[in-house]
């Protein structure tokens, strides 16, 4: 029997034994108090590694089931409300990529868009110098290819018949000057030369005038169709070339500054892939566009393929000079945000932090960093929405522009009316002016006298000077009581039938109240008229209507009846 007793606490000590060695590797070899496994380190607590504020005793899983992570009594002084810690488990998951700011010089280097353009210097605008109608036209449409020489309409004008028929007369005449006077007429009235060397060849009046083009191009615009009346003001076409062509790019008003006539450009098309253009910055417009707030900025090139064509979209690469050696990180790692723009910084082992930045000009993926980060700092480059967004960087800013607190006054002066007074108690009650210095309203309070012999002799009524002192402990103390003659501060005496103000919201010793009537009445029932404190004086038979007697005044009324 006793053998067997033995065996059973072998036994049961077995078990015990193994389940305390299992508790102890499920908590990760931690001791009772709470000692990392080394020893060196206590853990205080265990938190989410997404949500700081969910926290536990023991290890364990957080709502999004990821594991809980240790907080160790040497980082909670190093805590930051801006920073960030989460595990290198989580970092890997959320795919953290970093990148170290780097200093050098920036290419103003210029990306935008435009389209091509005719090359308005080689535009040439057709009108007439008389009144008449378009018999013939030849070119039929906008666009028509238009070579030198080529008929372009034929015009009836009375005014071209009777200029002809006069230089045929001065012609027979033989009078020199009138001949010479009808022929400069001729040409003034826009006759060509071959039309008159015609008539001199003929002797007969051309009812129709042909036009005919000076240049070889394209037809741009085309006002007229055949039998229309014109007039010197109707522009009947212009025609264009193509051999050299505008492309007009629209430069944002922040890089405005960048452009310089000379620079070189690169332009490519998107009905050309892998092709590009080489030109130069031809010309600056004075103004900017009032809609799109962009800068118009002309570029020359040649074109004597003629591929490119009018209001063709274009891909614009101006390339400017550089700048100085500056700080700059990677473009996709700024956070822009309506106050402020920010970056996330990398501070090692799992700690992140949003970092306010002053950033600069933006060149290709770069962008300057003014202030805010120092060269080789590590910034988020991906994922950094996600650790933005649990930094609590709104308020570390807040405790940054938080300025030192101004000094409260310790005493102020201020007037006031005595309320009630009770001999051989160092309190008095009284209805003291506003004092602005500590944002106090004017109000019925009850105060602690500094020493009970400033209560003396004072009166309900009385109107007096008071210094009150704010103590180390928050309370307010009189130190100093004198009579309204000897106030020379200034003070307004308020007045003795002033209603009492509420100061329940104000840090400050409990007011001892007026009385008044505080009972809930019903809504339908009729309110009584208020009720207003009243002088022993007033109060009689008569005048005791409306007032609210204190307890002194309801002993002295029962005195008198």
């Amino acid at each position: 029997m006793s053998n067997y007793l033995k065996m059973t606490v072998a036994l049961l000590a077995a078990i015990a034994l193994g389940v305390l060695i299992d508790r102890a590797w499920q908590h990760g070899g931690d001791d009772v108090g709470g000692k990392s496994s080394s020893g060196d380190r206590e853990i205080l607590y265990w938190k989410a590694p997404m949500d700081p504020n969910y926290r536990r005793d023991e290890p364990g899983k957080s709502p999004m089931g990821m594991d809980l992570v240790p907080v160790y009594a040497d980082e909670v002084g190093e805590e930051d409300s801006a920073v960030v810690s989460i595990s290198p488990i989580v970092v890997n998951n959320l795919g953290v990529r970093t990148a170290a700011a780097k200093r050098g010089a920036l290419s103003r280097r210029v990306e935008t868009v435009g389209y091509v353009g005719y090359d308005e210097d080689t535009l040439q605008h057709i009108h007439t110098r008389v009144d008449g109608w378009i018999e013939k036209l030849a070119v039929k449409a906008t666009g028509d290819p238009i070579m030198q020489g080529q008929l372009l309409f034929e015009l009836y004008s009375p005014i071209l018949v009777n200029a002809q028929e006069e230089y045929l007369a001065a012609r027979n005449s033989g009078n020199a000057r009138l001949l010479t006077a009808s022929r400069e007429r001729l040409l003034a009235l826009g006759v060509p030369a071959s039309e008159i060397a015609r008539l001199d060849r003929e002797r007969t009046v051309d009812q129709l005038i042909s036009v005919f083009a000076e240049s070889t191009g394209y037809a741009a615009h085309l006002g007229v169709r055949e039998g229309i009346y014109i007039t010197p003001a109707t522009e009947i076409m212009s025609i264009a070339q193509l051999d050299q062509v505008w492309v007009l790019a629209e430069v944002f008003e922040r890089q405005a500054a960048w452009i310089e006539v000379g620079q070189q450009a690169e332009v490519e098309f998107d009905y050309l892939p892998g092709e590009s253009w080489h030109g130069t910055v031809d010309y600056i417009y004075p103004e900017l566009d009032q809609k799109s707030r962009t800068l118009k900025v002309r570029l020359w090139f040649d074109n004597k393929d003629q591929v490119l064509r009018p209001n063709m979209f274009a891909r614009i690469t101006i390339f400017g000079s550089d700048t100085t050696p500056v700080v700059h990180v990677p473009r996709e790692a700024l956070i822009r945000g309506g106050a402020f723009d920010r970056v996330v910084l990398a501070l090692g082992d799992g700690r992140f932090r949003a970092q306010p930045v002053d950033i600069g000009i933006e060149s290709a993926d770069r962008v300057e960093i003014r202030s805010g980060v120092r060269e080789g700092d590590l910034v988020v480059t991906s994922g950094q929405f996600l650790i933005d967004s649990e930094s609590n960087i709104d308020s570390a800013l807040d405790r940054m522009d938080e300025g030192p607190e101004t000094a409260l006054p310790d005493r102020v002066r201020i007037g006031a009316v005595v309320r009630g007074s009770d001999p051989g108690v160092p309190n008095v009650t009284l209805r003291h002016d506003p004092v602005p210095e500590w944002s106090w309203p004017s109000m019925t309070m009850s105060f602690v006298l500094d020493d009970a012999s400033l209560g003396a002799g004072l009166e309900e009524g009385q109107s007096v000077s008071v210094v009150i002192q704010r103590q180390a402990d928050g309370r307010h103390r009189i130190i100093e009581i004198l009579p309204a003659e000897a106030d020379h501060t200034g003070h307004e005496k308020p007045e003795p039938d002033e209603e009492p103000m509420d100061h329940s919201g104000h840090n400050m010793p409990a007011a001892e109240e007026e009385p008044m009537i505080a009972k809930q009445r019903s809504p339908n029932k009729r309110r009584s008229p208020p009720f207003r404190r009243c002088p022993l004086r007033q109060l009689g038979p008569e005048g005791s209507r409306g007032c609210l007697a204190g307890k002194r005044d309801r002993d002295a009324i029962r005195t008198v009846r």
